[in-house]
């Protein structure tokens, strides 16, 4: 039998602490617990899906590689073309984990109305596009549905229709320069199909989607040429890797650059935060632990008479610090259902009500966004108990230096 869990659940089913000397210090303790885990499990989901959050934007509006021409990589405006036909399109035969290829060409433009203007890109798309981001934050009418015939219908940002007040259904003219500034500028006359809203004011105040044709027609380009590719993996985790491997696999001609590469201040931003993780983690850790060797030690005098009869009875200095390890143990379980029940309950409502808003002009998000992962969670809570445990095993060994004869006698 496990005398020492046995004693440890007679002590602690005795008085429950009611009335002791350690009371209080035991309660503050285990608020610091639940504390902690609140605050490091709020931490965790915010940063995490956050950063979700950006990521998944950046590639819905670039992909999560983009295979262009070296003169185009750092412009978001494709200037020299290239043939469609290539051999990893429409799907790479050498390299898996890759969900989609599709072809894509931008241009710069200027919508103007008859009270107002805006700059834009226009992003030119065919029929191989993938529609599941955009269709997430589609807010009024539909996607675009392209075929072989040329389509006059776009995607608009809810930004730009409110700035230049429009909406599903309006027409409107998109002017694009010559090269030659003094002839008069091209016109296409488009049509609203849908708006979308993502939050992220740099791509939503730019972008309009509409037909790849339109780009090719301006350009005077081949039916056949685009301004390049963008690649849609199954897993955003990997995006170095398959980088790599996509690099050496599109030939000399070309390059392919991931969206960390494209947008390498965003993605420091990012890391950066793992950072915080790390430090924030760290400090609820230390001032739990800090809580829990108070409490320890609190409970170690408070049972100094009982250590004196153990010792004398023959127990080992071992086997006392392990019954106040298994009572400290228990103490940090409290702690942590509190702990979980009230982080969770919280983040719930952040996820389904959005409580918490954000400025999208600072965050690229209009509220703050949760990640909330069952093994994550279990990580925390184990890492949080282990650690505690560790840190109490240093102060649990001021029981070995406590004389049976005297420990019986104190009081």
């Amino acid at each position: 039998m496990n005398y020492e869990l046995f004693l440890a659940k007679r002590i602690i089913a005795a008085k429950q602490y009611k009335g002791s000397i350690s009371s209080p210090i035991i309660k503050i303790a285990i608020t610091a617990i639940a504390l902690g885990i609140v605050i490091m499990m709020i931490t965790i989901s915010s940063v995490l899906g956050l950063q979700y959050k950006i990521k998944e934007k950046i590639s819905g509006f670039n992909g999560h590689i983009q295979i262009t021409n070296y003169e185009d990589n750092n412009s978001q405006i494709t200037v020299t073309p290239i043939s469609i036909e290539q051999e990893f399109y429409p799907s790479f035969t050498n390299v898996d984990g890759i969900k989609n290829v599709q072809a894509f060409a931008t241009k710069a433009g200027i919508i103007r109305t008859k009270t107002d203007f805006e700059g834009v890109i226009f992003k030119g798309v065919d029929s191989n596009y993938d529609w599941s981001f955009f269709k997430s934050y589609l807010v009024e009418g539909n996607l675009l549905s392209l075929s072989e015939k040329r389509s006059k219908l776009v995607l608009i940002s809810k930004l730009v229709a409110d700035r230049l007040n429009l909406k599903v259904g309006d027409s409107f003219n998109l002017f694009f320069m010559k090269d030659n500034a003094s002839k008069a500028p091209n016109v296409r006359n488009l049509k609203i199909a849908g708006i979308y809203s993502s939050g992220f004011k740099d791509f939503d105040e730019n972008y309009v989607l509409g037909d790849i044709k339109d780009i090719q027609r301006l350009n005077k380009w081949k039916p056949d040429e685009i301004g390049g590719f963008e690649v849609l993996l199954d897993d955003f985790d990997q995006l170095e890797e398959k980088g790599d491997e996509i690099y050496k696999a599109v030939g000399s001609t070309l390059n392919a650059q991931t969206i960390s590469e494209k947008f390498p201040a965003i993605f420091d931003w990012l890391q950066i935060l793992d950072t915080n993780i790390i430090v924030i983690i760290s400090m609820m850790i230390l001032i739990a632990g800090i809580n829990m060797i108070t409490a320890l030690l609190v409970l170690i005098l408070e049972r100094t008479q009982m250590i004196g009869i153990l010792k004398a009875l023959g127990s080992s200095n071992w086997s006392i610090r392990k019954m106040f390890l298994y009572n400290a143990a228990y103490l940090i379980a409290i702690g942590l259902f509190w702990g979980n029940a009230i982080g969770i309950g919280l983040l719930l409502i952040q996820q389904y009500f959005g409580v918490v808003t954000l400025d999208p002009e600072n965050y690229y998000v209009t509220k703050a966004p949760v990640y909330i992962d069952v093994q994550y969670i279990l990580l925390l809570n184990i890492g949080t108990l282990v650690l505690c445990i560790c840190m109490l095993l240093i102060p649990s060994y001021i029981v070995s230096k406590i004389s049976p004869v005297k420990a019986i006698k104190f009081d």
